[in-house]
């Protein structure tokens, strides 16, 4: 696992009924995403200036396994997959820690983008970041 964070689920990531509405885990994929980012020196709102590219979402796919119910405290965790030439996979997997159930797992793909939003290669000092990221 590359990084978590552990978050108790609230009256607003919930439907009706108690239960997690699938769209809530997108914003809190993002979230940690962007936390760790920041916390590796990649600021999104500076990451043109810095670097002359940013990172945009190509697709995203969540996967609901059991059912996460209000105040359940879940640990999202990330963990990079597939690199490609202008692409990079990350992984999630969200686990209520109660009981240790995976109640979702989820992928995202992120492509690295010019100040005019065109695909272009991961640059070699930024590959070799996430082959790092990728085998710890």
């Amino acid at each position: 696992m590359l990084h978590s964070d552990t978050r108790r689920l609230t009256y607003n990531d919930t439907d009706p009924a108690g239960i997690l509405y699938y769209a809530s885990w997108f914003p809190k994929m993002e979230a940690l995403l962007s936390d760790f980012l920041y916390r590796n020196g990649y600021r999104q709102d500076q990451a043109l200036a810095a670097h002359g590219w940013t990172t945009v979402t190509r697709a995203t796919e969540c996967e609901y396994l059991a059912a996460a119910r209000l105040f359940d405290e879940i640990r999202l965790e990330l963990r990079v997959g597939h690199i490609g030439t202008s692409s990079f996979q990350l992984a999630y997997r969200m686990v209520r820690t109660d009981d240790d159930v995976l109640v979702s797992r989820a992928k995202t793909t992120i492509v690295l983008v010019d100040d005019e939003q065109r695909a272009i290669r991961i640059p070699a000092d930024f590959r070799a970041q996430l082959e790092e990221w990728a085998t710890a």
